[in-house]
C-alpha cells in the first residue's frame, strides 16, 4: 500500500504512553469547565507543537472549550484524512481524588475518569500522528486530528468545525473507544432528543377538583403514546428517560415535564417517528403541549465506501495481529455528523476496554500498542489504497 515501512507494535513505547496518559487523565475535563479541558488542550497543543507538529487554535463558543486542529503537513484542501477526537468527559471534577483514581491493578487494567472514553485514544490518535510522520517525512500524507471539547454534551459548539473538517476529507476516523472486545463500530443509530412540557390548569384537590386540569395525567397518556413507537425489529427506541410536574399532594398540577431520548437506526425511520412525535396532540383541548429539541446527531450508516474503509483497515489490522470486527452501537459519536455527510466513517479506533461513564471506566492496556500502530498505518497508507 506504501513504499514507507508500516509500523508494529513494537514501535511504541507503551510505558511513556501510559505516563502520558496519566497525565491526561489526571487534567479533569467535564464539558461544562471549559477551564479545565483548555488546560489539557495547552498540553496538547504544547506537545504537538514540541514535536514539529503544526496547530490551529480556535476559541470555543456556547460555553465550551477551545477546539484544536493539529496536522503533520500543510493541510490540503481537500483529500484529507481527518481524525476525530475530544478531550471532554462526563465525569465531574473532584472524581478523581474520590471515587475513581487512576489506578493500575497489575493486571492489564488501568482505571480513571475519561480514561477510556476517550483520552486514550485521543493520545493514541496525536501519538500515531507523530509516528507517522516521523516514519514518513515529506512523504506523509494529508492528515489532521480535530481535538473537540463538548463532544460529551452534543459538539453544539464544535459542530461547524466537525462537518465544515469533513468536507475537505475523502475520509474519517473516529477514535471513540472500541466495543466488546475491540469491535470497532462501522455504523450508529441516530439520536434525538425531545423535550416536553405539558401545561393543564391548576386547582384544590379538595375543594375545586373540577376545575383543574392535570397536566400530570395528560402526560401520562403522552408517555404510553410515545413509549408505543419503540420497534425493536426495526432498530427504534423511544424512552420517556425522565418526568416531572405538580407543586403538591393537594393541587391538581398544572405543569409537567418529560426528557425524551429516541434512537434511530437510518433516516426513513428518523423522518416517521420525528413527524410522529411532532403530531402528538393533548386529549384535552383544555391542555397545551410544547415540545423543544430535535434530531442531535443524525443516523451514521454504512455505505459502500466506508465498507471498502473498513476492509482496508482489517488488512491493515491482521498484519498486526487484530481480527477486527465492526458492529453498529445505538450511540451517538461525532462521526455521525461526518457520516452524514456521505463521508466515508470508520469509528471506535480508540482503547478496548469497559465502563465508560461510570466508576469503574478503564482501559485494557494489552490493546494499546498494536492499536496505536493500526491508527498510525492508516495514516501512512490514506490515498495509497
Amino acid at each position: 500500500m506504501t513504499g514507507v515501512p508500516l509500523l508494529t507494535p513494537a514501535d511504541v513505547d507503551l510505558s511513556a504512553f501510559l505516563a502520558e496518559l496519566r497525565a491526561w487523565v489526571e487534567i479533569e475535563t467535564p464539558s461544562a469547565e471549559p477551564g479545565r479541558v483548555d488546560a489539557l488542550a495547552d498540553r496538547v497543543e504544547a506537545r504537538a507543537r514540541s514535536g514539529g507538529l503544526s496547530v490551529r487554535r480556535t476559541p470555543g463558543t456556547m460555553g465550551y472549550g477551545d477546539l484544536l486542529c493539529v496536522a503533520a503537513q500543510p493541510a490540503a484542501e481537500s483529500g484529507r484524512l481527518l481524525v476525530l477526537a475530544h478531550l471532554d468527559t462526563v465525569h465531574p471534577a473532584g472524581t478523581l481524588a474520590g471515587d475513581l483514581p487512576w489506578r493500575d491493578d497489575g493486571k492489564g487494567r488501568v482505571y480513571g475518569p475519561g480514561i477510556y472514553d476517550m483520552k486514550s485514544g485521543a493520545l493514541m490518535a496525536l501519538r500515531a500522528l507523530e509516528l507517522a510522520s516521523e516514519r514518513a517525512g515529506a512523504a506523509m500524507p494529508p492528515v489532521e486530528i480535530l481535538f473537540v471539547s463538548d463532544e460529551e454534551v452534543g459538539s453544539r459548539s464544535s459542530r461547524p468545525a466537525i462537518e465544515a473538517a469533513a468536507r475537505r476529507a475523502s475520509h474519517v476516523l473516529v477514535v471513540e473507544p472500541a466495543r466488546d472486545g475491540g469491535q470497532i463500530v462501522v455504523a450508529r443509530k441516530g439520536v434525538a432528543i425531545i423535550d416536553i412540557l405539558v401545561r393543564g390548569r391548576a386547582s384544590h384537590a379538595g375543594t375545586r377538583p373540577q376545575d383543574g386540569r392535570s397536566a400530570i395525567r395528560e402526560a401520562a397518556r403522552l408517555v404510553l403514546r410515545l413509549e408505543a413507537m419503540n420497534d425493536p425489529l426495526r432498530g427504534i427506541s423511544v424512552t420517556v428517560g425522565t418526568i416531572r410536574g405538580g407543586t403538591g399532594r393537594n393541587v391538581v398540577p398544572a405543569e409537567c415535564r418529560m426528557e425524551v431520548d429516541i434512537r434511530l437506526p437510518d433516516a426513513e425511520a428518523a423522518a416517521a417517528v420525528l413527524a410522529a412525535v411532532a403530531a402528538l396532540r393533548p386529549g384535552d383541548p383544555e391542555i397545551a403541549i410544547e415540545q423543544t429539541g430535535g434530531l442531535n446527531r443524525p443516523p451514521f450508516t454504512q455505505s459502500a465506501a466506508a465498507r471498502r474503509l473498513f476492509d482496508k483497515a482489517a488488512l491493515l489490522a491482521s498484519d498486526l495481529g487484530l481480527d477486527l470486527k465492526g458492529q453498529t452501537t445505538g450511540g451517538g459519536s461525532d462521526g455521525n455528523f461526518t457520516a452524514a455527510l456521505g463521508v466515508p466513517t470508520l469509528d471506535g479506533l480508540g482503547a478496548d476496554g469497559a465502563g465508560a461513564h461510570t466508576l469503574s471506566e478503564h482501559i485494557l492496556t494489552d490493546s494499546l500498542a498494536a492499536r496505536l500502530a493500526l491508527l498510525a498505518n492508516l495514516m501512512l497508507t490514506h490515498g495509497k489504497g
